[in-house]
């Protein structure tokens, strides 16, 4: 397996780029403890997709993780909220270039992928999951925090009804047998699946014609709008109409219990 290039995340990890089999160039994440989406990841990773665009020649794209434990936990929450153009400049970004990608990107999931890199994972074209372990999962439910758009329609436009709604409102966490079975993912196993994967699709010649990204930027057609949008949206922000919502709810029960005093009771 050679070495192409290792691109340093902040001081303390990295990309690596290598290539398992011809033309397939596989892109490694090493950022301790778990991978997270800061600022630093996200360019390093666009930084990484632009190189093999644009100075090698057209394969597939194969991204995982040295961490064994996590292929991602999503964003740091803190970093999200408190830097500016976080969203439209990093996240969505990274979001919109593997979305309209010119070449087949693969997730292999060799961990946990929550929330922020479920996300990431779902927007490749392809997932393959370690079968024995790690989870993907949804968990904004659980820690309170609402889904932007361009987090959402990803999984609304690949996945059912039925997951998708088990997916978001009830962060179940899906298991490699279990998301096979649900279309989550498109395979189990490792960089060997993955490997004999590309070759039963024959992947790695699909972006010779120079259509493959328009062809996906037209499929995601509501992602793509979303990702354009949102570019300034912040985490949990928009909410005006929810907080006029509960405004006048709030008003509205305090003038029913002023009314109804000695009468109904709560």
């Amino acid at each position: 397996m050679t070495t192409v290039f290792t691109l340093p995340i902040s001081t303390t990890g990295s990309i690596t780029c290598t290539t398992p089999s011809p033309l397939v160039y596989l892109l490694t994440f090493t950022s301790p403890p778990d991978n997270r989406l800061t600022t630093s990841f996200c360019q390093t990773l666009l930084l990484a997709l632009d190189i093999l665009e644009f100075s090698h020649p057209p394969g597939v794209i194969v991204t995982t993780s040295s961490i064994v434990k996590f292929y991602s936990n999503g964003l740091d929450l803190e970093h999200a909220t408190s830097t500016e153009g976080f969203f439209g400049d990093s996240l969505y970004a990274v979001f919109k270039r593997f979305l309209t990608y010119p070449m087949p990107t693969i997730a292999l999931l060799n961990g946990h992928a929550f929330a922020g890199g479920f996300m990431l994972a779902m927007y490749h074209d392809y997932r393959v999951l370690n079968p024995s372990k790690g989870y993907l999962c949804v968990n904004e439910l659980e820690f309170g925090v609402p889904l932007t758009a361009p987090m959402s329609s990803i999984f609304r436009e690949k996945l059912s009804p039925q997951v998708y709604r088990k997916m978001v409102l009830e962060a179940h966490r899906w298991g490699g047998k279990e998301a096979l079975e649900n279309g989550i993912v498109d395979g189990l196993g490792g960089l060997e699946e993955v490997t004999k994967f590309i070759g039963e699709k024959k992947l790695t010649g699909k972006a010779k014609s120079g259509v493959y990204g328009l062809l996906k930027k037209e499929m995601y057609r509501e992602s793509m709008g979303y990702l354009r949008d949102g570019k300034d949206e912040k985490l949990g922000g928009g909410n005006e109409e929810e907080e006029e919502r509960r405004r006048g709810g709030e008003e509205r029960v305090r003038e029913w219990k002023k009314s109804n005093k000695g009468g109904a009771k709560l």
